[in-house]
């Protein structure tokens, strides 16, 4: 499997689970959860990044991420949005200063670069 356009493949993946049984499709549970249960599993996810993070295997860390974007770009799905709209956003704060893009917004912790 090409890694080329992985982002693209998992969006219309999820967009299809949306229509899937709940009982039979882990990906459809979350979203019939609803946002809660969606950001319930993005802390859950978040918090084991950064436990992997205080390790020295990079392996467990690659795969605790995975699980992380996972489950963000579910919650994208679940508003109609996908990774593109991710990839748009980080495109436009390519080049500009995390200090300066930081002070744009006025909040917001995490810097562009």
């Amino acid at each position: 499997m090409s890694n080329s356009d992985i982002l693209g493949r998992l969006d219309a993946a999820l967009a299809k689970r949306r229509a899937a049984d709940p009982a039979k499709s882990y990906t459809a549970s979350l979203y019939a959860g609803g946002t809660a249960a969606i950001s319930g599993k993005i802390t859950e996810e978040a918090a084991e990044v950064v436990e992997a993070a205080a390790e020295d295997d990079d392996a467990h860390l690659i795969h605790e991420v995975a699980d992380l974007w996972f489950h963000t770009m579910v919650l994208l799905q679940s508003r109609g949005l996908d990774a593109s709209a991710v990839q748009a956003e980080l495109a436009r704060r390519f080049g500009v200063s995390g200090i300066e893009e930081k002070a744009a917004r006025g909040h917001g912790d995490t810097p562009a670069e």
